[in-house]
């Protein structure tokens, strides 16, 4: 934890199984309630660990549409790299109506349950970086957990999906009892 190099976190922690909780609803056919939890001990938080701020179940409403929002991971840095990085990598995105993902991947992929990203330029969250947050730039609310893109290509400009954290607000609660 903590680390923007790969090989120097800060905190090391090692997570039994029974401390995941993976979406009892989880179908990677489809790619639909793609979210998990992980149950960490109690850490001391840092200028490098910090807690993630959860939307307000009030914003189970707002689409996000035209945010911008801070996506990062650990992932490929383009789609000729060979393994994954050992710097995280962040990009600065704007969110855009899940239309323009329902373009690209069609209306039974992308559902309410989903945000998107613009990727114009190359821009995006690529293979490795899934279950990476995507937070709102002016609240520091996490509003995605990367989920998938193009086959074809994180650097070739189609959108990006995330799960859309809102839809899931309640069933996080159900799990922790944590609430926004």
């Amino acid at each position: 934890m903590g680390a923007t190099v790969r090989s120097s976190p800060e905190v090391q922690i090692a997570v039994p199984k029974s401390n995941i909780i993976i979406h009892e609803n989880w179908n990677a056919r489809t790619v639909k309630n793609d979210i998990s939890l992980i149950k960490i001990p109690s850490v001391s938080y840092s200028s490098r660990i910090r807690p993630v701020n959860l939307p307000a179940i009030s914003n189970s409403y707002s689409n996000y549409v035209g945010t911008t929002a801070v996506a990062s991971g650990w992932g490929l840095i383009s789609d000729s790299a060979s393994k994954v990085t050992n710097n995280l990598q962040y990009a600065y995105v704007p969110v855009v109506a899940n239309s323009v993902c329902s373009r690209v991947y069609g209306s039974s992929v992308v559902t309410s349950t989903n945000i998107c990203i613009s990727t114009a330029g190359g821009i995006s969250t690529c293979r490795g970086d899934s279950g990476g947050p995507l937070v709102d730039t002016s609240s520091n609310v996490q509003i995605g957990l990367t989920s998938f893109g193009a086959a074809a290509g994180c650097a070739k400009g189609y959108p990006a999906a995330f799960t859309r954290v809102t839809s899931y607000v309640d069933w996080i609660k159900s799990k922790t009892g944590i609430s926004a």
